[in-house]
């Protein structure tokens, strides 16, 4: 990226992935975010450990040093719960020059099979605290971690998906596999764009990486 005549990048991009996911799962993302002219920072964490509140403390040491080292605006791009994940950060953490956020298949209105499998001890066992907050009913401890946004958000959802036994029986209506099209939503959202798309298969698809970029720049998804 381009230093500004202090020597700082002018603007940085921060990654948050899913639940179960790495750092590795942005890797592609992050390259082409580079080439476009920002500097990124793709954070890793133990999302399957610990509830959403306790993530955005933990992650908190690693974005605010990057934020401080640009010169101008961080921008947050995040998969699946790495969305809700930056929505409880910004509402603890938020960056004095914070710019845009783009949501990947976010449950921003929680997931249908969570609903279902909360309660299932293998799924409570593997996806852990956080698991237990994708749920569409939450709790007011939940509510008020997720406050309204005030900040540009652009939405990306799927309707494509892999395995057909959650998308005809678990998710009613349009889905990616995991999320449905309308959990995407988000009050307040600054632009909506459902592609072709499955959940897992979203961070790699060159059109979600392009409309990415897009929102990133411009404040709305290319048409």
């Amino acid at each position: 990226m381009n230093p500004t005549p202090s020597g700082r990048p002018l603007e940085g991009v921060i990654f948050l992935h899913g639940i179960s996911r790495s750092f590795r799962s942005f890797i592609k993302m992050q390259q082409a975010v580079e080439a476009a002219g920002f500097a990124t920072r793709n954070i890793g964490y133990p999302s399957r450990r610990k509830t959403l509140s306790a993530l955005a403390d933990d992650i908190h040491p690693a974005i605010a040093p990057f934020a401080e080292a640009n010169e101008g605006c961080t921008h947050f791009v995040c998969h699946s719960m790495g969305g809700l994940l930056a929505r409880v950060y910004l509402a603890r953490h938020r960056p004095s020059r914070l710019g845009r956020v783009v949501m990947l298949g976010t449950p921003n209105g929680g997931s249908e099979i969570a609903d279902l499998l909360k309660n299932w001890l293998p799924y409570r066992q593997y996806f852990g605290p956080a698991g237990q907050q994708l749920v569409t009913l939450r709790d007011d401890v939940t509510e008020a971690i997720l406050p309204a946004v005030d900040y540009p958000v652009g939405i990306i959802a799927g309707d494509r998906t892999l395995d057909p036994i959650t998308s005809n029986f678990m998710l009613p209506g349009p889905n990616d596999g995991r999320v449905t099209v309308a959990r995407t939503k988000l009050e307040g959202m600054t632009d909506h764009l459902v592609i072709h798309v499955s959940h897992a298969m979203m961070i790699r698809s060159r059109e979600a990486i392009d409309q990415a970029i897009a929102f990133l720049k411009d404040g709305r998804f290319r048409r």
